[in-house]
C-alpha cells in the first residue's frame, strides 16, 4: 500500500511538473483561427492567405512535446526586395522537443544550414549562414542563388561562410525574416526593424509589420522560443546575474570584430572589392573571434548562459537573441555557433499515441496585464499602439470626445502591433479603446498636426 502511494505522488508530481514546463505552455496556440496574410511588391495593403497562422496543436507524454505549425506568422511577412521570388508558403510539420533538454558533455555540436530552433509562434529559426562562401580558387563566392556552386574541396573553399544578416538585408521583411523556398525564417532577433533605436532598413516605412516581440529595456525579455536542443530561447534583454537578481540589462554578445584586421588568410582581403561588392569585416562569419569575459551579462561561446528567468526560476542554460546598443542584431544572433546541448530535436511525421493534448484555458489571458504603449502622444500622422505579444484578438477603437468611433483596428493573435493613421482627423483629444471582448482599457491621446 505504501509503495503504490509513492508511485501514485511520483505520477502526480510528473503532471503538475509537466503541465506547467515551459516547453509546452510556451507556445503560440491558434484559438481564433488567424490565418497569414502578406505583402507584394508595389501594393502596401497585405493580402490575406488561406493558411492557419501561429502553432496549431500542443501533444505531450512523459518526455517530448510535439508542437504542430505551418511556419506561418500572425505578423504580415513581405515583400523581399532582394529578387527573391518565394512567398511564405505553409510547411506543416510536427516538432518533438525533449521537455527535459540535456547538456553536451563532449564535442558541441556545430550549427547547420536549415531549421536549429523554433519560435514559439511556429517560425523556423536558422543560424547566421545563408549558404554562400569564398571560393579560394576561383576568387569569387560561390554557392546561392546566382553564384557558381562550390566545389574544389576544403584548398579551395576555405572557411569563410557569408554572414546572412549584412548581405541578405535587402531581403528581409520588416519583420526580419525571409523565405528559403517557401520556408519562412528569421537568422535574428525577432523584432521588427523600425522598432530599433537605430533603423538600418526602411522596408517598414511601406511595409509595416510588427516581429515576434517588442524590445523593452525594463523588462526581462520572453521567451521567445527553443533551440533544437530544447534549451529555451529569450529576447535580448534579461537579469544583470544570471540568479536572477539586479537590473534589466542587454544580454552581451562575447565575440568581437579584432581591431587593426585588413587580410583574411585565403580570403579576401578586409574592404576588397570585387565587382560590386565589398568585402567589409563582418561580411563573413569567420571575421568575428570569441573573447571570454567573465561578467555574467556577456555570454558563452554558444551565445546563451545558465540562468533563472521568469519561466525557469530554478534555473536553466537560456540561449538570447542578441543586440548591440542600437538594437541592431548581433552576431552570432540567436543560437551558434554551437549548440550547449545535445541536439535531439526533430521534425516527425505523427503525434503518438497516448499524449496529451495541451489546451489552453480562458484564464491564460489577462487584458489587465497587459503593457500597453501608445505612441507618439501628441501624434500627427499616425498613432501606434504596442503591445506585448498577444495570446487573443485585441479590439482597437479610436473616439473622439464626444464618443463618436472615428476609426476601427486590431490587433491579432500573436501581433504586437497596430498603426491608426490620423492624417484625415482634426486636431484634439481622442481615445484610445483597447478591448479583449470581456473588459477594455482607454488611453487618452491628443492629435496636433
Amino acid at each position: 500500500m505504501k509503495k503504490s502511494f509513492i508511485i501514485l505522488a511520483f505520477i502526480m508530481s510528473f503532471i503538475v511538473d509537466a503541465q506547467t514546463n515551459p516547453a509546452i505552455t510556451s507556445w503560440l496556440q491558434n484559438t481564433t483561427n488567424i490565418m497569414g496574410r502578406h505583402y507584394v511588391s508595389g501594393n502596401s495593403t497585405p493580402i490575406n492567405d488561406n493558411v492557419l497562422a501561429n502553432v496549431q496543436t500542443v501533444f505531450y507524454d512523459d518526455t517530448n512535446a510535439y508542437v504542430s505549425a505551418t511556419g506561418i506568422p500572425a505578423y504580415i511577412t513581405g515583400p523581399f526586395q532582394d529578387g527573391n521570388p518565394s512567398l511564405a508558403t505553409a510547411q506543416n510539420s510536427i516538432f518533438k522537443f525533449p521537455l527535459f533538454p540535456t547538456q553536451n558533455t563532449g564535442t558541441a555540436t556545430t550549427t547547420n544550414g536549415g531549421n536549429i530552433g523554433v519560435f514559439i509562434n511556429g517560425v523556423a529559426l536558422f543560424d547566421y549562414r545563408d549558404g554562400v562562401s569564398w571560393n579560394n580558387a576561383t576568387g569569387a563566392l560561390c554557392g546561392g542563388p546566382g553564384n557558381t556552386p562550390c566545389s574544389g574541396g576544403p584548398a579551395a573553399v576555405q572557411a569563410w561562410s557569408r554572414d546572412a544578416i549584412p548581405a541578405e538585408k535587402a531581403g528581409f521583411d520588416c519583420a526580419k525574416a525571409h523565405p528559403a523556398m517557401g520556408n519562412y525564417h528569421h537568422h535574428q532577433n525577432p523584432s521588427a526593424f523600425n522598432l530599433d533605436l537605430v533603423v538600418i532598413s526602411n522596408i517598414c516605412s511601406t511595409y509595416p509589420s510588427d516581429g515576434l516581440y517588442v524590445i523593452n529595456t525594463a523588462q526581462h525579455s520572453p521567451l521567445i522560443g527553443f533551440a533544437y536542443d530544447g534549451f529555451p530561447i529569450y529576447g535580448a534583454y534579461a537579469y544583470a546575474n544570471s540568479d536572477g537578481t539586479g537590473a534589466i540589462t542587454r544580454m552581451k554578445s562575447s565575440y568581437q570584430l579584432p581591431a587593426g584586421v585588413t587580410t583574411r588568410t585565403n580570403g579576401p582581403d578586409i574592404n576588397q572589392v570585387v565587382g560590386t561588392q565589398t568585402f567589409f569585416q563582418g561580411y563573413f562569419r569567420d571575421d568575428y573571434v570569441y573573447v571570454s569575459n567573465t561578467s555574467s551579462d556577456y555570454l558563452d561561446e554558444h551565445n546563451g548562459r545558465f540562468c533563472i528567468t521568469p519561466e525557469y526560476p530554478n534555473g536553466i542554460y537560456c540561449y538570447f537573441a542578441t543586440v548591440d546598443a542600437n538594437h541592431n542584431s548581433a552576431y552570432p544572433y540567436v543560437v551558434g555557433p554551437t549548440f550547449y546541448g545535445n541536439k535531439v530535436a526533430l521534425t516527425v511525421t505523427s503525434i503518438p499515441t497516448g499524449t496529451t493534448n495541451y489546451v489552453l484555458s480562458s484564464g491564460d489571458f489577462d487584458l489587465n496585464n497587459l503593457k500597453i504603449t501608445v505612441y507618439p502622444n501628441p501624434a500627427s500622422d499616425f498613432i501606434a499602439i504596442q503591445t506585448d505579444l498577444v495570446e487573443n484578438n485585441l479590439k482597437i477603437e479610436l473616439t473622439n470626445e464626444l464618443g463618436q468611433l472615428v476609426k476601427r483596428s486590431e490587433i491579432f493573435q500573436g501581433s504586437t502591433l497596430s498603426i491608426i493613421e490620423t492624417d484625415t482627423l482634426y486636431n484634439g483629444i481622442y481615445f484610445v479603446k483597447i478591448s479583449d471582448g470581456k473588459v477594455f482599457k482607454n488611453i487618452k491621446v491628443i492629435i496636433n498636426k
